[in-house]
């Protein structure tokens, strides 16, 4: 997969983690590995870049005596995954369309 679009594809899978519930590191991590490669140099990067544009905010919580942080989407966030819903559709009917005609060779 071409890097920029893996890259970009990650920030929402990280909004996409958070939409249920909120989660750490760890578990955001887990919770994506399944679907796409994912680390936790990849993974803390793209958790500032959604905070500074608050499409996510943290906090910290006391988790067996140790301080744990966790993310939380915001309404920001929430309307860029909406927004990314929209592009997906209608990307997805331009690749149906260039998949015919690859087809139809």
């Amino acid at each position: 997969m071409d890097r920029q679009l893996r890259k970009g594809l990650l920030e929402f899978c990280v909004l996409t983690a958070l939409k249920e519930e909120d989660s750490y590191g760890y578990k955001i991590i887990e919770d994506i590995s399944p679907h796409i490669e994912i680390s936790e140099s990849t993974l803390y990067p793209i958790l500032r870049r959604l905070e500074e544009s608050g499409k996510v905010n943290s906090y910290n919580t006391e988790y067996h005596n140790r301080i744990r942080r966790y993310f939380h989407i915001t309404e920001a966030g929430t309307a860029a995954l909406e927004a990314f819903d929209k592009d997906r559709r209608e990307l997805l009917k331009v690749l149906d369309y260039i998949a015919g005609g690859i087809e139809h060779e």
